[in-house]
């Protein structure tokens, strides 16, 4: 028997594993980098009003008026303290759903996020 001969169950099973895992990794969901997203607070309004995220991402916010202001959860989670004039304020994403948000310091300030 030939030396391809001996080897070629070998080669029909290394095949056959090696399509199967191609075949199940393509179908699975590719993880995506964790990304930034910037809110800036200008005119007294959080620009963009909503904003989709996803679980892990970071959201930066961006004090571009003369006066300081807050990013506050409305549910009491998390809360930037003072973001000065061109200041920022940085929080990381850990639960899914939607979460609404606003200014402490003026509580018409109101916007929310998105998490996936």
């Amino acid at each position: 028997m030939s030396r391809i001969g001996k080897l070629w169950p070998a080669l029909a099973v290394v095949a056959v594993v090696s399509a199967a895992w191609l075949w199940w990794s393509a179908g699975a969901a590719p993880e995506r980098a964790p990304r930034r997203h910037v809110v800036e607070i200008r005119g007294f309004q959080f620009v963009p009003p909503a904003l989709e995220v996803a679980v892990g991402d970071t959201i930066v916010w961006v004090n571009r008026d003369f006066v300081p202001h807050t990013a506050t959860a409305a549910n009491g989670g998390w809360d930037s303290s003072e973001i000065a004039r061109d200041g920022t304020w940085s929080y990381v994403v850990r639960e899914r759903g939607r979460h609404e948000y606003f200014c402490a310091l003026h509580p018409t300030m109101a916007a929310s996020f998105t998490a996936e």
